[in-house]
């Protein structure tokens, strides 16, 4: 098949699933062409399938803002044409869903039909299509969509909530290259950040007020009064200055480290013995399996998708939302020497459920399925 890939190129959770998944489909022998205004984060693998094309966004006076949205359909018409695109695949329902709708009336009138397919992430929906300033375009966007999918049953079911959702959406959850997130020997660099054999907790975030970096920031500083322990924050975000002082105010400076964006995040997940994640909102939890496949535990919030991945009681705990003094006693039962050992095997186990290769074919076929259906209509 040829596939165009419409996302956001950041390190966000939609962004970096739809990398993966394209570059998963190209080493399968699909041709995938990625269209974005800059070239993905992840898109990091040389493929003789893999296209990138940038969106380029004139600046004109007259506009107060860059028209996104129009550059992207245009380009998107220019790209099925060119390259003869058998389906488009958009993350992210805003702008990506509207803009390909747009794209595909405009290749109607010139003898073409694509069928499009729009994948819902999360906040597309739980955050930013609930206003109502989105809400129309978003509830329009989805059911113009030939094929509709979610990452959650969670998010499959807030969407049917909110909007008026007349199409069928199939849930077809992220996934995780378990050769890439796998348990590395990095014992070097544990022994570099915690050289007594303090316990090592990890968060990744993009440092949002949805995320509650200063939960976790409070459940470590108790753990670390019942255990040596560090902390270590990966990623970055409008949070972090905040976090940065109640680490001060707390007086655990220390012991805790903000590591900024990094490419290898699995690097220092192969240290960790346990992995927080006390989010507000979460449609699935994607730094979480990353965190599973490493074979390190999680406590979480039971917010959105998360309980659907970790299983409380098995791979980690789920607590209530801002349940700090829970989460601590969560995060000391696994970190317990007896108990760690059974909890990280669970979470490795638990992560091979989403291994690359479990679903990706269920991607493959669900476009196989859309494209035969626009097919039957002509």
């Amino acid at each position: 098949m040829r596939i165009g890939i419409v996302c956001y190129p950041t390190f966000g959770g939609s962004g970096v699933v739809a990398t993966e998944l394209g570059k998963a489909l190209a080493l399968k022998g699909h041709q995938v062409h990625f269209i974005t205004y800059s070239q993905p984060a992840r898109l990091d693998l040389f493929n003789e399938n893999l296209f990138y094309h940038e969106v380029y966004i004139p600046s004109y006076p007259l506009f107060q803002y860059p028209p996104y949205e129009l550059a992207l359909a245009s380009k998107m018409v220019d790209i099925v044409r060119f390259e003869k695109l058998d389906v488009l695949h958009v993350h992210y329902a805003i702008p990506h869903a509207s803009a390909a709708y747009m794209a595909k009336q405009i290749l109607r009138t010139k003898g073409i039909s694509i069928p499009v397919i729009t994948t819902l992430h999360g906040t597309d929906i739980t955050l930013v299509g609930k206003d109502a300033s989105f809400e129309p375009v978003v509830t329009f966007s989805i059911n113009q969509s030939d094929g509709v999918t979610a990452v959650s049953d969670s998010l499959r079911a807030e969407t049917y909530d909110y909007f008026q959702i007349e199409k069928d959406i199939q849930v077809i959850p992220n996934f995780i290259n378990l050769e890439k997130f796998k348990r590395q020997k990095k014992e070097h660099f544990r022994l570099a950040i915690g050289p007594n054999n303090e316990k090592l907790l990890v968060h990744t975030s993009n440092f949002r007020a949805v995320k509650r970096v200063d939960d976790v920031i409070r459940i470590f500083a108790k753990v670390r009064q019942q255990i040596p322990s560090k902390l270590l924050l990966v990623g970055d975000g409008p949070d972090r200055p905040k976090m940065e002082k109640l680490c001060r105010e707390l007086g655990i400076c220390n012991d805790v480290r903000f590591l900024g964006k990094l490419d290898a995040v699995e690097e220092v997940l192969s240290i960790a013995d346990l992995f927080l994640m006390p989010s507000e909102k979460e449609s699935f939890g994607l730094a979480a399996l990353e965190a599973m496949a490493c074979e390190v535990p999680v406590v979480s919030s039971n917010a959105g998708g998360i309980p659907e991945l970790n299983i409380d009681g098995v791979t980690g705990f789920t607590c209530p939302v801002g349940a700090v003094d829970e989460m601590v006693e969560k995060a000391l039962y696994i970190l317990d020497d007896e108990n760690l050992p059974r909890f990280k095997a669970n979470a490795l186990q638990r992560a091979t459920d989403f291994d690359v290769d479990k679903i990706v074919p269920i991607y493959e076929d669900f476009y196989q399925k859309t494209i035969n259906a626009q097919l039957a209509l002509l």
